[in-house]
């Protein structure tokens, strides 16, 4: 096994005490080169996740968000899961103010689709 390989396989979000926890501010990351496999046929599925969010007491640092995010590479997983797991696994250990995950995923068969998981309701502005 390769050095990244064992690295993506023991890939763990490592959280930071946020420097600015007083202030608000927005923090965006863009990982466009996410994939992971489709659950039906197996192909790879490739993706922009992006996050958006405002920190309260903690922040994710970035490396150990990238082994994460490259960890699902070998998983069969929807568009959906994904996208919904990562947000879900954030808002956990940042527990931020404000959180967005977007995963647009390039077509495939002609389809393309972009799923949006926020802490913010769209439907109730």
């Amino acid at each position: 096994m390769k050095y990244g390989e064992r690295s993506i396989k023991k890939a763990r979000l490592e959280i930071w005490p946020n420097p600015s926890p007083g202030r608000d501010y927005e923090i965006n990351i863009s990982f466009p080169e996410f994939t992971c496999l489709c659950p039906r046929s197996g192909y790879p599925d490739f993706a922009i996740i992006g996050l958006r969010y405002v920190p309260d007491e903690k922040i994710v640092e970035l490396k150990s968000l990238k082994l994460y995010l490259n960890s699902f590479r070998d998983i069969a997983i929807s568009h959906e899961e994904s996208t919904n797991r990562i947000f879900t696994e954030l808002k956990k250990k940042l527990r931020p103010r404000f959180l967005e995950v977007t995963g647009d995923f390039n077509p495939r068969g002609n389809v393309k689709t972009v799923i949006r998981v926020s802490s913010e309701s769209p439907l109730k502005k």
